[in-house]
Protein backbone atom coordinates (compact mmCIF):
# COMPACT_ATOMS: atom_id res chain seq x y z
CA UNK A 1 0.00 0.00 0.00
CA UNK A 2 2.90 2.38 0.61
CA UNK A 3 3.51 2.39 -3.15
CA UNK A 4 -0.12 3.10 -4.05
CA UNK A 5 -0.52 5.88 -6.62
CA UNK A 6 -4.26 5.42 -7.19
CA UNK A 7 -4.79 9.13 -6.54
CA UNK A 8 -2.53 12.13 -5.96
CA UNK A 9 -2.72 12.19 -2.15
CA UNK A 10 0.45 10.08 -1.87
CA UNK A 11 2.49 13.01 -3.23
CA UNK A 12 2.19 15.16 -0.12
CA UNK A 13 1.34 12.76 2.72
CA UNK A 14 4.19 11.40 4.82
CA UNK A 15 3.00 7.82 4.34
CA UNK A 16 -0.07 5.68 3.83
CA UNK A 17 -1.85 4.89 7.09
CA UNK A 18 -3.29 1.40 6.98
CA UNK A 19 -5.66 0.01 9.57
CA UNK A 20 -4.48 -1.33 12.89
CA UNK A 21 -5.73 -3.81 15.45
CA UNK A 22 -6.25 -7.46 16.10
CA UNK A 23 -6.47 -9.76 13.09
CA UNK A 24 -9.31 -11.42 15.04
CA UNK A 25 -11.18 -8.19 15.82
CA UNK A 26 -14.94 -8.55 15.77
CA UNK A 27 -15.45 -4.79 15.59
CA UNK A 28 -14.13 -2.56 12.80
CA UNK A 29 -14.26 1.22 13.18
CA UNK A 30 -13.97 3.16 9.93
CA UNK A 31 -13.10 6.85 9.88
CA UNK A 32 -12.59 9.33 7.07
CA UNK A 33 -8.91 10.04 6.48
CA UNK A 34 -5.78 10.11 8.67
CA UNK A 35 -5.11 13.40 10.42
CA UNK A 36 -1.81 15.20 10.85
CA UNK A 37 -0.67 13.17 13.87
CA UNK A 38 -1.79 9.92 12.25
CA UNK A 39 0.14 10.76 9.08
CA UNK A 40 3.30 11.40 11.07
CA UNK A 41 2.90 8.31 13.30
CA UNK A 42 1.68 5.96 10.56
CA UNK A 43 -1.15 4.76 12.82
CA UNK A 44 -4.89 5.54 12.77
CA UNK A 45 -6.67 7.44 15.54
CA UNK A 46 -3.68 8.44 17.68
CA UNK A 47 -4.45 12.17 17.91
CA UNK A 48 -7.25 14.05 19.71
CA UNK A 49 -9.95 12.17 17.76
CA UNK A 50 -8.38 8.90 18.86
CA UNK A 51 -8.42 10.02 22.50
CA UNK A 52 -12.15 10.76 22.28
CA UNK A 53 -12.69 7.45 20.48
CA UNK A 54 -10.88 5.62 23.31
CA UNK A 55 -13.15 7.39 25.83
CA UNK A 56 -16.24 6.28 23.87
CA UNK A 57 -14.97 2.70 23.61
CA UNK A 58 -14.45 2.72 27.37
CA UNK A 59 -18.02 3.92 27.93
CA UNK A 60 -19.23 1.02 25.79
CA UNK A 61 -17.00 -1.45 27.69
CA UNK A 62 -15.24 -2.29 24.42
CA UNK A 63 -11.49 -2.92 24.85
CA UNK A 64 -9.42 -1.20 22.13
CA UNK A 65 -7.52 -4.49 21.84
CA UNK A 66 -10.76 -6.04 20.49
CA UNK A 67 -11.13 -3.39 17.78
CA UNK A 68 -9.62 -2.81 14.35
CA UNK A 69 -9.48 0.87 13.33
CA UNK A 70 -9.03 2.15 9.80
CA UNK A 71 -10.05 4.95 7.46
CA UNK A 72 -11.90 5.11 4.15
CA UNK A 73 -8.92 7.02 2.68
CA UNK A 74 -5.39 5.97 3.55
CA UNK A 75 -3.34 9.14 2.86
CA UNK A 76 -3.67 12.43 4.76
CA UNK A 77 -5.38 15.15 2.73
CA UNK A 78 -4.58 18.65 3.90
CA UNK A 79 -4.10 22.32 3.11
CA UNK A 80 -0.89 23.95 4.28
CA UNK A 81 -1.49 27.06 6.42
CA UNK A 82 1.82 28.41 7.56
CA UNK A 83 3.50 25.57 9.39
CA UNK A 84 0.20 23.77 10.08
CA UNK A 85 -1.36 21.09 7.92
CA UNK A 86 -5.15 21.48 8.11
CA UNK A 87 -7.37 18.49 7.31
CA UNK A 88 -9.33 18.54 4.04
CA UNK A 89 -12.25 16.28 3.15
CA UNK A 90 -11.35 13.70 0.50
CA UNK A 91 -13.22 13.86 -2.78
CA UNK A 92 -15.09 10.99 -4.44
CA UNK A 93 -12.11 10.06 -6.65
CA UNK A 94 -9.79 9.73 -3.65
CA UNK A 95 -12.42 7.70 -1.80
CA UNK A 96 -12.92 5.42 -4.82
CA UNK A 97 -9.14 4.94 -5.19
CA UNK A 98 -8.92 3.64 -1.61
CA UNK A 99 -12.11 1.59 -1.62
CA UNK A 100 -10.37 -1.66 -2.70
CA UNK A 101 -8.04 -1.35 0.31
CA UNK A 102 -10.99 -0.85 2.67
CA UNK A 103 -12.99 -3.69 1.12
CA UNK A 104 -9.97 -5.99 1.49
CA UNK A 105 -9.64 -5.13 5.17
CA UNK A 106 -13.32 -5.92 5.75
CA UNK A 107 -13.13 -9.15 3.77
CA UNK A 108 -10.08 -10.38 5.71
CA UNK A 109 -11.48 -9.46 9.11
CA UNK A 110 -15.11 -10.49 8.53
CA UNK A 111 -16.30 -8.42 11.53
CA UNK A 112 -19.54 -8.94 13.42
CA UNK A 113 -19.82 -5.18 14.02
CA UNK A 114 -18.88 -2.25 11.78
CA UNK A 115 -19.04 1.32 13.07
CA UNK A 116 -18.93 4.03 10.42
CA UNK A 117 -17.47 7.25 11.84
CA UNK A 118 -18.80 10.20 9.87
CA UNK A 119 -20.40 10.82 6.50
CA UNK A 120 -17.32 10.09 4.38
CA UNK A 121 -16.90 6.60 5.82
CA UNK A 122 -20.62 5.86 5.68
CA UNK A 123 -21.14 7.17 2.17
CA UNK A 124 -18.03 5.41 0.86
CA UNK A 125 -19.64 2.06 1.70
CA UNK A 126 -23.39 2.76 1.75
CA UNK A 127 -23.81 5.32 -1.03
CA UNK A 128 -23.95 9.09 -1.33
CA UNK A 129 -27.58 9.32 -0.21
CA UNK A 130 -26.76 7.92 3.26
CA UNK A 131 -27.19 10.45 6.10
CA UNK A 132 -25.48 9.78 9.42
CA UNK A 133 -27.67 12.30 11.25
CA UNK A 134 -30.77 10.39 10.16
CA UNK A 135 -29.43 6.88 10.74
CA UNK A 136 -27.38 7.14 13.93
CA UNK A 137 -28.62 5.66 17.18
CA UNK A 138 -29.76 2.28 15.91
CA UNK A 139 -28.46 -0.85 14.22
CA UNK A 140 -28.45 -0.80 10.41
CA UNK A 141 -29.13 -3.70 8.08
CA UNK A 142 -26.16 -3.77 5.67
CA UNK A 143 -24.01 -6.42 3.99
CA UNK A 144 -20.96 -5.09 5.87
CA UNK A 145 -21.50 -7.03 9.09
CA UNK A 146 -24.13 -8.67 11.24
CA UNK A 147 -24.57 -5.30 12.95
CA UNK A 148 -23.63 -1.95 11.40
CA UNK A 149 -23.78 1.42 13.15
CA UNK A 150 -23.19 4.95 11.95
CA UNK A 151 -22.21 7.89 14.10
CA UNK A 152 -20.39 11.17 13.68
CA UNK A 153 -16.63 11.32 13.39
CA UNK A 154 -14.99 12.18 16.72
CA UNK A 155 -13.27 15.16 15.07
CA UNK A 156 -16.70 16.72 14.46
CA UNK A 157 -17.40 16.52 18.20
CA UNK A 158 -14.11 18.29 18.93
CA UNK A 159 -14.88 20.99 16.32
CA UNK A 160 -18.35 21.84 17.68
CA UNK A 161 -18.69 25.65 17.78
CA UNK A 162 -18.90 26.20 21.55
CA UNK A 163 -18.57 24.45 24.91
CA UNK A 164 -22.28 23.60 25.21
CA UNK A 165 -22.45 22.15 21.69
CA UNK A 166 -19.27 20.13 22.36
CA UNK A 167 -20.79 18.78 25.60
CA UNK A 168 -23.98 17.70 23.83
CA UNK A 169 -22.09 16.22 20.87
CA UNK A 170 -19.80 14.29 23.24
CA UNK A 171 -22.76 12.87 25.18
CA UNK A 172 -24.45 11.76 21.95
CA UNK A 173 -21.22 10.20 20.67
CA UNK A 174 -20.71 8.34 23.96
CA UNK A 175 -24.35 7.13 23.85
CA UNK A 176 -23.75 5.75 20.36
CA UNK A 177 -20.85 3.67 21.67
CA UNK A 178 -22.83 2.51 24.68
CA UNK A 179 -25.32 1.08 22.16
CA UNK A 180 -22.49 -0.57 20.19
CA UNK A 181 -21.24 -1.96 23.50
CA UNK A 182 -24.62 -3.59 24.13
CA UNK A 183 -24.22 -5.51 20.85
CA UNK A 184 -20.54 -6.27 21.58
CA UNK A 185 -21.67 -8.05 24.77
CA UNK A 186 -23.76 -10.39 22.59
CA UNK A 187 -20.67 -11.72 20.78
Amino acid sequence: MQTCHGCTLYKHATQAVFGEGSAHAKIVLIGEVPGDQEDLAGKPFVGPSGQLLDEALGAGAIPRTEVYVTNAVKHFKFTQRGKRRIHDKPDRYEIAACKPWLESELELLDPAIVVLLGATAAQSLLGSAFRVTKERGHVLDTPLAKWTFATVHPASVLRAPDDEMRRIAREEFIADFELVGDYFKKL
